[in-house]
This record gives structure tokens, C-alpha cells and sequence, in this order.
């Protein structure tokens, strides 16, 4: 079966989701690029590429993203990436050393968020698709890149995962439930495939909302690992970003129809969190490149 559809344990047929809302993907792609235009505006000396999930069923829709934000073609290469497939990100990471560019700075910037979701649905590899998306598809590219990385010469050479508040305990956002919590992590050890053990890391009951959380602490723990085992031997900064709350983008595309509504304004208006694309960008470029925002193993909020 194609690495690029997801499964459903329940009728082990191909999820129909993969091929739905293609019009709205290419947008969210577009969104992506208009951060990468942020990045692009900062002056990095990164060649700027984009990893390709299942949003870009064509390459070409990838550079029609990127004419449209401006960026120059000789400033970007589009590459195919399905972070649901650990073969696709393994041939992704064959495919940028075949580039024979230098690799500065890895950001990881794809999220699956389904909160609405009853069951669970599964990577190519059966692993629980959020986790396995969000979580274990970067682990896995970082990791494969990290040497990589190691032999530049860049002086701000950095890998960096955007995040998400929902984590964090000093925050409205983190008391909301379902509140993540990653248990003994019993789940991730035996599969997150319900055959070994629940498709959750805590063994818990699958709740669509609560994997994602799940998923963007492992993330924070992950650059957190990253930092205690590699900063020193590698000379690369560690870190993970929440930009601040961009409430009108494709990632709440599975949401309820009135929560999409309403989210936005109460971000704007009550909680003050709110953030453009545009903002979110330079807030992500800021810290690729900004020299006092070099610090290794923290969590930028």
C-alpha cells in the first residue's frame, strides 16, 4: 500500500482522508511558504527547501507556492516528504545530501491535528498517525540530518521544532482538556499500534485531541534530549518555538465547524494571543538567525 494513505484498524482499508480537501492543503502550503519568505527576508545563507507532506500531491504545486511568495528560485528547492512514512523521510534525508548544499538550519514545521477523531488512525509504518506524524517523523529526520548539520561551517547552524503552548504548565492553554500527559510512556514502547498496547503514549483511551497535545510535548522533550546529548559535540542550537496562536490557518480544518468560528475572535479579543502568518514568520526567523536568540535547549514562548 502507498506510504502516503493512512490506515484504519477497523476495516483495514486506506483512509478516504488522503485524498480530500486538496484545495485547501495547497493553501496551507502556501501559508508554509509565507513563513519561508520570512526566513528568506532575514538574509540566512540556508538554501531554503520545503519538506512536502501530504498537503503537495504534485512538486510543481510546491514551486507555484513559492513564485507566489516571492521567494527566488535559486533561494529554494522543493522536495518531496511524507512524515508519515519513516522510508519516505529516510529517502527525503538521502535526497537533501544529494543537493550537495550545506545543511545550516532544520526547521520541522508539519503538524497533524484530528481532535475530533473517535479511533485512531495509522502512519505507513502503524504507528498512531499524530504522534507518529508530529513526534516520530522529526525525531527520525533530525536524527538522519544531525550529521549533516555537524560539518557545517555556519556560526548559527540550528534545528528547531515549531510547537505548541499546549504543553506548557504556566499557561491557560495547557489546563484546557484533554491535558497532555505522556504517562510512563508505555504506549510509545509498545507500538502505539493497539495490537501491543494502546495506540496512546499513556495507555490511555484514544482521544484525538489529547495524542496531539501528546505529541508537541514530545517535541519539546525531544529538542530538550537533543541539546543534553549533542550541543556540545555538534556545536548546533537546539530549540523549540511557539510563534504565538495563528488561529486561521488549514490546522483546524478537522475542528467543528462552530469552534473554527469562534476560535479566532476569542484569541484576537479575550486572550490576546493571536498572531498573523506573517508575524508567526518573522518570529520563527528571528530565531533562526538572530545572534542573541542562539541559545541552545530552551523553549521559545
Amino acid at each position: 500500500p502507498s506510504p502516503n494513505c493512512y490506515y484504519n484498524p477497523n476495516n483495514d482499508q486506506l483512509c478516504a482522508r488522503c485524498g480530500k480537501d486538496q484545495e485547501k492543503r495547497q493553501r496551507d502550503n502556501h501559508r508554509s511558504f509565507i513563513r519561508a519568505r520570512a526566513s528568506h527576508s532575514h538574509g540566512t545563507r540556508a538554501n531554503k527547501g520545503m519538506a512536502c507532506d501530504h498537503g503537495l500531491h504534485k512538486l510543481s504545486q510546491g514551486g507555484e507556492a513559492a513564485k507566489s511568495s516571492g521567494i527566488p528560485k535559486q533561494n529554494y528547492t522543493v522536495l518531496h516528504l511524507d512524515l508519515a512514512s519513516l522510508d519516505s523521510v529516510k529517502q527525503f534525508a538521502e535526497n537533501v545530501r544529494r543537493l550537495e548544499k550545506p545543511n545550516d538550519v532544520l526547521v520541522c514545521n508539519v503538524v497533524v491535528y484530528l481532535p475530533t477523531n473517535k479511533e485512531p488512525t495509522y502512519t505507513a509504518d502503524r504507528f498512531e498517525l499524530s504522534v507518529g506524524t508530529n513526534h516520530l517523523g522529526h525525531f527520525l529526520l533530525a536524527r538522519l540530518l544531525l550529521d549533516d548539520m555537524k560539518q557545517s561551517d555556519y556560526p548559527s547552524k540550528c534545528l528547531i521544532i515549531v510547537d505548541s503552548i499546549t504543553g506548557n504548565t504556566n499557561t491557560l492553554a495547557r489546563n484546557v482538556p484533554p491535558k497532555a500527559n505522556l504517562g510512563d510512556l508505555r504506549g510509545l514502547v509498545g507500538g502505539l499500534n493497539r495490537v501491543n498496547t494502546s495506540s496512546m503514549i499513556n495507555r490511555g483511551e484514544f482521544d484525538g485531541a489529547k495524542v496531539y497535545k501528546d505529541s508537541k510535548v514530545c517535541n519539546m522533550l525531544t529538542m530538550q534530549e537533543f541539546h543534553r546529548r549533542y550541543h556540545e559535540e555538534t556545536g548546533v542550537t537546539f530549540s523549540s518555538l511557539y510563534p504565538g496562536c495563528i488561529a486561521e490557518t488549514g490546522l483546524l480544518r478537522e475542528h467543528v465547524p462552530l469552534f473554527r468560528l469562534l476560535f479566532p475572535p476569542f484569541q484576537k479579543y479575550i486572550t490576546k494571543g493571536y498572531v498573523s502568518e506573517e508575524e508567526a514568520g518573522k518570529r520563527l526567523a528571528q530565531v533562526v538567525s538572530e545572534p542573541y536568540l542562539t541559545k541552545s535547549g530552551v523553549y521559545w514562548s
